[in-house]
């Protein structure tokens, strides 16, 4: 089981969000963003920040980082490894069995995921047992798009999807961003899709944002 970050709510959880960071980052460091976002002080949900396996990645000279999956090209139809895009999408599948098991409906449940973490999110959601309240894909890119129409389940096709991307992002090139979007839409995947005046980062509009809509998908 992946090691995380778990910030608890004061009462007993009934929905979680799991929050998959980027390459080189950790559960510790979107962790931070729990009181920023500013949901109703009663809401009832578990944030699991988990910590990516530490591995090398053949982009950064084989430097040992945590990653979810090695990057071998800047190509965009191969930027994602995709054996490690499936290691890891099997390993956060455990996290969401645990939380069915403590209890939690999958439809109470919603994967996020900065740049890395949210090609896994997005590849798990789409190809899932279960139905999500949600799926946040921020600063990120699809694994394999072509391969979607024949792999994905379908389970999450009314499954809200809430894509962000910065303008000015100059590691996840907005191309590939729109690629992962079209794709989605092409299939009837329900995705809203918003540009922000950033770079490869977090501002302070799209955290408003997020909490908005986590507020509308798990009725805080």
């Amino acid at each position: 089981m992946l090691s995380s970050v778990k910030i608890e709510p004061q009462g007993q959880a009934d929905a979680c969000v799991i929050w998959l960071h980027g390459l080189g980052d950790s559960g510790d460091g979107f962790a931070p963003i729990v009181p920023v976002l500013q949901l109703p002080e009663n809401h009832k949900v578990r944030f699991i920040f988990p910590h990516a396996p530490v591995q090398p990645v053949t982009l950064n000279q084989g430097q040992r980082m945590r990653s979810w999956y090695d990057i071998k090209s800047m190509d965009p139809d191969n930027r994602a490894d995709e054996a490690g895009v499936i290691e890891s999408v099997a390993a956060v599948e455990q996290l969401v069995d645990a939380q069915i098991t403590a209890g939690i409906s999958p439809e109470r449940i919603v994967l996020a995921g900065f740049s890395q973490g949210g090609v896994v999110s997005l590849h798990l959601a789409t190809r899932a047992k279960h139905r999500f309240a949600g799926v946040m894909a921020l600063s990120t890119y699809m694994c394999q798009p072509g391969k979607l129409a024949a792999e994905h389940s379908g389970n999450n096709l009314n499954t809200p999807i809430l894509m962000h991307h910065g303008k000015f992002d100059d590691v996840v090139p907005m191309s590939a961003a729109i690629t992962a979007k079209d794709t989605l839409t092409d299939l009837n995947y329900q995705v809203e899709w918003q540009t922000f005046d950033m770079a490869h980062s977090v501002c302070e509009p799209q955290i408003q944002q997020i909490s908005r809509w986590l507020v509308k998908q798990l009725s805080l």
